[in-house]
């Protein structure tokens, strides 16, 4: 994912239910998506079929108090409704395994909404483990509220 990709990456985020990129908060959006993706401490993946953005991956490598290496975390992971089903998933999947690895990550972990069971399906076949909960404390509004 390179910085062009803002457009293509808010569709698709759209898709997963987080907040539409607004003309108020577009350039705030766009600054935060170029320092991601200029970030050594992410990877930011991308399937294309055709030449457009189906999917995109978004993986942290993260440090944590109680390990001596890092932990990998995908925060966002989509692929296009229409595209399911067709291996853009599965290729997104194999190479932050890749990456995780070469970085010598301890674990690779996730999260996902309640809604979202074709996902839990994939998780479960890619050898993921339901390991826990997370639990969520709004601390503001929602934008547009």
């Amino acid at each position: 994912m390179v910085a062009g990709d803002f457009a293509a990456a808010s569709r698709l985020l759209s898709e997963l239910g987080r907040p539409a990129v607004t003309p108020e908060s577009i350039e705030h959006a766009r600054s935060v998506f170029a320092r991601h993706v200029a970030s050594d401490g992410t990877a930011s993946l991308v399937a294309e079929r055709g030449g457009r953005i189906i999917g995109l991956l978004s993986l942290h490598f993260r440090e944590r108090l109680s390990q001596p290496t890092v932990e990998a975390w995908i925060p966002d992971f989509v692929v296009a409704a229409e595209e399911q089903g067709r291996g853009a998933a599965k290729a997104l999947m194999d190479r932050a395994v890749e990456l995780a690895r070469a970085r010598g990550c301890y674990r690779l972990v996730l999260e996902s909404h309640y809604h979202r069971q074709r996902a839990y399906r994939f998780y479960d076949r890619e050898g993921f483990a339901d390991v826990g909960k997370c639990f969520s404390l709004p601390l503001a509004p929602p934008p547009g509220a």
